[in-house]
């Protein structure tokens, strides 16, 4: 490809696809709020821009054959400070995208757009939305929008409906969450080099023993992760306390997050929840 544009390149997720991103074009631009990395890859330029300046955002997408939109607040908020980078935000690069003419957008989107569905329930990609939070219910805004881009527009999107992203599992919950950084690179390589992919949603987690959701139905992704977190159950399990069956954290997809007051950091309560493990 002659261009990738990625957005949220300085965030916790987005930094780990630099890399990988710059040897699929000739060109990576790396976009983020937050100022430039300490060092550029040979092939990549950056520009500092915020994502709910439409101007700006089109200004860079210019000659961009593929987006890999990452750029977001990654946690619960108020619904007026998620409002600019995740609802505002995603419109921008979906619009400035069609303008300049791209194929597709790889989208990070979350298992919170459905975080009150119920873990035990078997979950593929059609699960309809039940988001747990403000965070949930932009991801549930980009979704659709990007369905609807794609009928009325003809613009590809692969929506990934990351779940625990994380070096390794953090807690029993992630035995069937958990997405390895080399798993992410590979659902995101997949989903810029699959040559069709029409209007795509894509669980992002790893090939889990216990994993609550499938994959099954969009084999044509080609996406093949290779790390289980069944490896780490042996540590994590004896240190876990006795789950309760009637605690909705325990029994939704979306975890603490299904829980906690809406506004209030649903990354907080998993941390806590960790500690406790």
């Amino acid at each position: 490809m002659k261009k990738i544009v990625l957005t949220g390149a300085c965030g916790a997720l987005g930094s780990k696809l630099r890399e990988p991103l710059s040897k699929l074009a000739d060109e990576l631009l790396s976009t983020d709020i937050a100022e430039a990395p300490a060092k550029l890859l040979e092939n990549e330029s950056f520009v500092q821009a915020d994502l709910a300046d439409l101007a700006a955002i089109e200004a860079l997408m210019q000659g961009a054959e593929m987006v890999v939109h990452f750029g977001a607040i990654p946690d619960e908020r108020s619904f007026e400070e998620l409002l600019g980078p995740n609802y505002i935000g995603a419109y921008t690069v979906w619009e400035a995208a069609h303008r300049a003419g791209a194929r597709r957008v790889v989208y990070a989107s979350s298992v919170h757009a459905v975080g009150l569905q119920e873990t035990m329930a078997g979950h593929d990609t059609d699960v309809p939305h039940r988001p747990d939070s403000f965070y949930g219910l932009s991801k549930c805004f980009a979704e659709d929008m990007a369905k609807m881009f794609w009928e009325k527009r003809g613009l590809e999107a692969v929506c990934l409906r990351i779940m625990s992203c994380t070096p390794e599992p953090q807690n029993a919950r992630a035995l069937h969450t958990w997405l390895s950084h080399g798993d992410l690179v590979r659902l995101v390589e997949a989903s810029v080099t699959t040559p069709v992919t029409g209007f795509t949603v894509a669980w992002g987690v790893s090939a889990n023993s216990r994993a609550s959701v499938s994959n099954h139905k969009i084999p044509f992704l080609g996406y093949h992760p290779r790390d289980n977190a069944e490896d780490w159950a042996d540590r994590l399990l004896p240190a876990s306390k006795t789950p309760d069956p009637s605690d909705r954290a325990q029994r939704s997809l979306g975890g603490p997050f299904a829980v906690v007051p809406l506004g209030e950091s649903g990354v907080a309560a998993i941390k806590r929840m960790s500690a406790q493990d």
